[in-house]
């Protein structure tokens, strides 16, 4: 591994432990997304305690933290297999951030904008597919789970060099989804357009004498 590489391993790190989902309820002053809800500081979370408008900035800065240092390795040359080591960097500093007590999120819109320095046909096929599997099923997690599975194949029709680092991200993201799948399989699994969850916590919130 030469030190540049190396290098960006850990600015990649770095850069994926800043949580998007925290910094912008705080700015929003939203509850604690690690606190509230699902207790995932995702975008899917930030949704439904907050609205779109914080959600959609939670997902378009998940996104940069895996899409800038992948692109910019890419850019200036590195190896297939690095840029993958890379990718799973910034999505293991999403998923464990060094900054916020190590507990993170899910690292899909981190992964998915580590893939989309591969190209646009690529991008477009895995939102593509988790947009389809997501208005089937309604649940966020299943769309995921599918879209990660499918990336290798997808990357392999399109650039069959990265192939092996997407498989890796790919085992990562399942990895991390191991609770929803779980929850999938009982008939436990909330669906991102359901609303239950905060009720729930706003009526915690009233018992123990907080405001929601």
């Amino acid at each position: 591994m030469s030190p540049l590489s190396f290098l960006f391993i850990v600015g990649a790190y770095l850069l994926g432990s800043v949580s998007s989902a925290v910094l912008i309820c705080r700015l929003f002053r939203l509850p604690d997304p690690r606190e509230h809800g699902s207790g995932n500081p995702g975008a899917t979370n930030v949704l439904r305690l907050g609205g779109r408008v914080a959600a959609v900035l939670v997902l378009v800065c998940d996104i940069l933290k895996g899409m800038i240092p992948v692109w910019v390795g890419y850019l200036i040359g590195i190896n297939p297999f690095m840029l993958g080591l890379i990718a799973i960097a910034a999505c293991l500093g999403h998923i464990y951030p060094i900054f916020f007590h190590f507990r993170g999120g899910k690292g899909v819109a981190t992964a998915l904008g580590a893939m989309a320095p591969i190209g646009l046909d690529l991008t477009g096929m895995l939102i593509g597919a988790w947009l389809l599997v997501l208005l089937l099923s309604g649940y966020s997690s299943m769309a995921a789970i599918v879209t990660a599975l499918l990336a290798p194949l997808f990357t392999w029709l399109v650039k069959p060099q990265f192939t092996m680092p997407v498989a890796m991200l790919a085992c990562l993201i399942i990895f991390r989804h191991q609770d929803n799948i779980r929850r999938l399989f009982d008939g436990t699994e909330s669906k991102i357009w359901n609303k239950k969850i905060r009720r729930d916590d706003e009526s915690k919130s009233a018992e123990n004498g907080e405001k929601p």
